[in-house]
């Protein structure tokens, strides 16, 4: 979908949210004993009778638009806010902050109740960190400049003979060594962002993002280039949660804000009016 349809079909989620949030204003969030009835107090919070969000150093489309989550406009965001009213607290209760991706999912203290920013759930990580259960599953796709080295691949195996790129300790950087398998060692960088621009400078010929990710990155953001096709899951599953501090007091009751969400058909009202249409016309790849 495009920036300006996204917006518009924004507008009508984001005061529902609001209004929903504003119904909810009158809780005492981070009060002992409330949403959760387990025991949360005020103190559990980062900032006591706030929820403080994080996201990345930059957020990008379809997840925030115009890198402004407190703006409920992009799936993230929509999703952190109707959370937050799950949760009890009112769009103004609502803070963000900004991390790396790495810095977020290290061990040790943070600076956020709650991180949005297309955390895959995996064994691994939780030896750091708590998940919420997940609110997305997202699938892997590739994109290549036009004209370029990937040009007229049509399947896996016409993948293995590229160099591609995708972020480190990613889903992405996992399914390109077990789903595709290159030949050549695949290049690996810090970001998304990074990534792309290596995409954008020759210095590969390929790139490994999440669908949406992907979809915007074809879109807005590099020049020239084209989905090559989605990969299939070959058994790794990218699904998002999430992310608290270990043993974070709140990893219960946002668990069931989510769960409440999907059971109600909240978060697939959100990906629909953020997300889709994103592979409409993608080949998937064999």
């Amino acid at each position: 979908m495009s920036r300006s349809l996204a917006r518009a079909a924004a507008l009508g989620v984001a005061a529902l949210a609001l209004t929903l949030a504003g119904c909810s204003s009158s809780a005492a969030p981070g009060a002992s004993g409330d949403a959760a009835d387990g025991g949360v107090s005020a103190e559990d919070y980062v900032t006591p009778g706030k929820l403080t969000f994080a996201t990345g150093e930059t957020a990008y489309e379809p997840y925030v638009i115009d890198d402004d989550p407190a703006s409920g406009e992009g799936f993230e965001s929509a999703v952190a806010y109707a959370v937050a009213d799950r949760l009890g607290f009112s769009a103004d209760d609502v803070e963000w902050v900004r991390t790396s991706f790495e810095a977020a999912i290290a061990p040790g203290p943070k600076s956020f109740d709650i991180n949005i920013q297309q955390y895959t759930i995996t064994d691994e990580r939780k030896q750091g960190v708590d998940f919420s259960s997940p609110y997305y599953a997202a699938s892997q796709s590739i994109v290549a400049l036009s004209g370029g080295a990937a040009d007229g691949v049509t399947d896996i195996a016409g993948l293995k003979k590229l160099t591609i790129g995708a972020m480190a300790n990613s889903t992405s950087a996992l399914t390109l060594q077990q789903v595709v398998a290159p030949d050549v060692e695949p290049r690996l960088y810090n970001s998304n962002e990074d990534a792309t621009a290596a995409l954008s400078a020759g210095q590969i010929d390929a790139v490994v993002l999440d669908t949406p990710t992907a979809y915007v990155a074809v879109n807005f953001y590099i020049g020239g280039s084209f989905f090559v096709g989605e990969l299939p899951k070959a058994g790794i599953e990218d699904q998002w949660g999430l992310l608290l501090a270990k043993d974070s007091p709140l990893t219960a009751e946002v668990t069931a804000a989510v769960d409440g969400l999907r059971e109600d058909g909240t978060l697939a009202e959100l990906e629909k009016t953020w997300l889709s249409g994103l592979t409409e016309g993608v080949t998937l790849l064999q």
